[in-house]
């Protein structure tokens, strides 16, 4: 594809309110984006694919939205696009249904030479919760596989922070323009993603606003990367379960965590598994049920997980008593322990999820 004539490539794409299969067909009508973008009036009232609603949103388009400005706001943004024609589009999102015409991204896309898992949960999850997402995506995590969610609060960033933990790659699918982390409160995991080899998608352009409509949608790309899904909790009517229901799909297996039969943000979980779902026991359960270990790799992994476990207590017990009543800095925390950077704030979000600490403002912490 000619240089000059991306910027009509990104006109298209930023296009809201015209769905990716009539973007696509309108493309291969005009032969080009550069075409469609100059086509006439006469000619585009022709086209019988377009209703006339879909028509007056060219039109507008054609007025309002100018391929200079796109180019130029993707490029001070650091922000990539991939076309569903081009060879660096994701593999795993060509076999889906309605598949976006274009994705948005910062940092790097999914490969398809390692394993992708999706994570989903509740927003208001428990500690329950919090605790299997970390460890799972942790886990997972250390054995290269990448971690599919959608930086939401609760389930979702809590195992893209455990993906970062485990020192792997982990992608957040948003629900709004990249350029806008949503929410707020994900910022810095938002930078973090990008800093260790992961990314930012999205489907929708630059500046698109966080809709509660467009939520759902994205799930079909968080479910569509991945190779399995696994759902943490969820109540009986949740995003997670409309999740769940586009993996099964699109061919994916699902995996659920189960939970107290008396929790509402079990129920969806324990109605997946008496659905015929995965049941979630343990990580390595989980790897060796994958073939991403074998059954003496697992052994291992037990064993060596177990003495890691009996280190960690050690050290967490060592934070935890330096954390007090009154607020106390990271920095502080690593003077008095004597721990690495890395072991200290690894241990702080453990406790965090455990319920045993705050973080009240940046990196100063209080027992609870």
């Amino acid at each position: 594809m000619i240089q000059n004539e991306k910027k009509y490539e990104y006109w298209l794409a930023s296009i809201q309110n015209l769905s990716d299969n009539k973007k696509h067909k309108l493309r291969e009508h005009m032969n080009s984006a550069k075409r469609a973008y100059y086509i006439e009036e006469t000619e585009l009232n022709t086209l019988n694919f377009l209703s006339e609603k879909e028509k007056n949103v060219i039109k507008q388009a054609q007025k309002e939205l100018n391929p200079d400005y796109v180019q130029e706001e993707l490029e001070k943004k650091g922000v990539s696009v991939v076309l569903r024609f081009e060879e660096k589009y994701p593999r795993q999102l060509q076999s889906i249904p309605d598949r976006p015409y274009a994705i948005f991204y910062k940092g790097s896309l999914p490969t398809t030479e390692k394993y992708s898992v999706g994570i989903v949960g509740a927003r208001q999850c428990t500690p329950y919760g919090e605790k299997y997402a970390f460890e799972f995506a942790q886990q997972l995590a250390q054995h290269r596989v990448q971690i599919i969610s959608g930086l939401a609060k609760g389930i979702d960033g809590i195992s893209q922070r455990g993906a970062l933990m485990g020192g792997g790659q982990t992608f957040a699918v948003l629900g709004n323009g990249v350029d806008i982390c949503y929410p707020r409160e994900n910022i810095g995991l938002y930078h973090d993603i990008i800093e260790q080899g992961g990314g930012i998608l999205s489907e929708f352009p630059l500046g698109a606003p966080p809709l509660g409509f467009q939520f759902p949608k994205r799930n079909r790309i968080i479910s569509g990367l991945s190779n399995v899904l696994l759902v943490i909790e969820a109540r009986e009517k949740s995003g997670s379960l409309i999740t769940a229901d586009m993996a099964l799909e699109q061919g994916r297996d699902v995996y659920a965590l189960p939970g107290p039969i008396n929790s509402a943000l079990s129920s969806g979980c324990n109605r997946l598994i008496w659905q015929g779902a995965g049941i979630l026991l343990s990580p390595e359960q989980l790897l060796e049920e994958l073939g991403i270990i074998n059954v003496a790799e697992s052994v291992e992994f037990k064993e060596k997980e177990q003495e890691k476990k009996k280190v960690l207590e050690t050290k967490e017990n060592l934070v935890y008593s330096s954390v007090g009543l009154y607020p106390k800095s990271a920095n502080q925390i690593m003077e008095e322990t004597g721990l690495q950077v890395s072991i200290v704030f690894q241990i702080l979000s453990a406790l965090q999820i455990q319920g045993l600490i705050r973080e009240i403002s940046k990196n100063y912490y209080i027992k609870v």
